[in-house]
């Protein structure tokens, strides 16, 4: 087989050498021994499922790809959008990443068929076409429930950033006090300028001039931060619309504020509704985030067993008398257990002496392998990486 990147994990399957006890122990003195420590074998069963005709196994093949990577799409957008939840906490996003209440790599050491879920008197087309359905159906609750979040979380962040901005955007009804201002007078109001830092002896020198009809040293500065200070100015009604224009050419930005008790508390009280809502939207997609995780990846486990199942019969024919097994490579040592297993199976693809063990028969063997393999990723056996998500 060929595999675009490398994983410690590997479902494999070899046939009964002669026992398929034994073949986990052949396996094991080439990858697990005392000389040999390069990884972990975990054997599994299979149940025997309905094989059907050779023409349905060909087809189901290539259907099988395209599900593995269907799944695996989805297990790891799950997991993508949970790390996000978490804010990049690898820590918690690791503890939160389970499949069935037990770590990932728990779960593929002790894989097992979930025969109660996926029932061995249907037939292999029947079982993979339930599990994809699954799979679809996560990734649909995940996409509505998804999008509701981001719009919730995008109408909280357009509330908190009229909270958190410069004083040029941000709202005022937190800063400007009701004794700032004039009320209720028929003819005078009070403006708020954001006035840039820098610019700011500038206005005190200028606001008197901008236009006529300014009160006299009216303006007070009431707040300031990093970029604005914001200051007040008093002036006749009938020349905002001029004063604007003038202080808007200047770089003077006037705020459109006004003095509104009921809407001050509808903002409060929005901002605060809205921030509840995010968060229990929040809680409840991290939890639907760890559900569904645990249940797509299962999919992707099972998609990777059937495939082991039906490339072993097209590759070592019927009847079915061939061992499933788990691989974990050591640290490191991925590209050793796949050269080990070319060269531990290179039998199978044909090549004579695999089970030599002198220098020029080992050199020999080589030669027939390299001659024979060509794609450095191609192994002899069945054999399947699947993504353990946390690396």
């Amino acid at each position: 087989m060929a595999a675009a990147v490398y994983t410690p994990f590997l479902f494999i399957a070899a046939p009964a050498d002669p026992t398929k006890q034994d073949t986990v122990n052949k396996l094991r003195d080439k990858l697990a021994s005392k000389h040999n420590d390069y990884a972990e074998v975990f054997p599994f069963s299979l149940p025997e499922f309905k094989v059907g005709t050779l023409d349905q196994l060909v087809v189901l093949s290539d259907e099988l790809s395209k599900t593995d990577m269907a799944a695996e799409a989805v297990a790891i957008k799950i997991s993508d959008n949970m790390r996000n939840f978490l804010n990049q906490d690898l820590d918690q996003w690791r503890n939160n990443l389970s499949v069935q209440d037990k770590s990932i790599d728990a779960y593929l050491r002790g894989f097992q068929w979930n025969s109660m879920k996926y029932r061995t008197d249907k037939a292999l087309k029947e079982l993979a076409d339930l599990i994809i359905q699954e799979v679809n159906q996560i990734d649909t609750l995940m996409k509505t429930k998804m999008t509701a979040y981001t719009t919730v979380k995008s109408a909280l962040q357009g509330i908190q950033r009229k909270q958190t901005g410069n004083l040029a955007v941000r709202s005022l009804n937190d800063i400007v006090k009701k004794d700032h201002i004039i009320h209720d007078s028929e003819y005078m109001t009070t403006l708020i300028v954001a006035v840039p830092k820098s610019a700011a002896t500038e206005w005190i020198n200028k606001y008197e001039t901008l236009t006529q009809m300014v009160v006299p040293r009216s303006s007070q500065k009431i707040a300031e931060d990093e970029e604005y200070a914001l200051f007040t100015v008093t002036l006749f009604q009938r020349v905002v619309d001029e004063f604007t224009h003038k202080a808007r050419e200047n770089k003077f930005i006037v705020r459109d504020f006004k003095w509104d008790v009921a809407a001050m508390q509808a903002e409060r009280k929005a901002l605060a509704e809205m921030g509840a809502t995010e968060r229990e939207q929040w809680t409840t997609l991290l939890r639907l985030c760890k559900a569904n995780f645990g249940e797509a990846y299962a999919c992707h486990a099972h998609i990777k067993a059937l495939r082991v199942f039906v490339e072993s019969i097209l590759r070592y024919g019927l009847p079915p008398n061939f061992q499933p097994m788990v691989i974990k490579a050591k640290p490191k040592q991925e590209r050793k257990v796949r050269d080990q297993l070319n060269r531990h199976y290179a039998r199978l693809a044909g090549v004579a002496g695999s089970s030599a063990s002198g220098g020029t028969e080992d050199a020999q063997l080589e030669e027939n392998l390299a001659a024979l393999i060509g794609d450095k990723d191609y192994m002899p056996c069945v054999a399947f990486y699947i993504n353990p998500i946390l690396q």
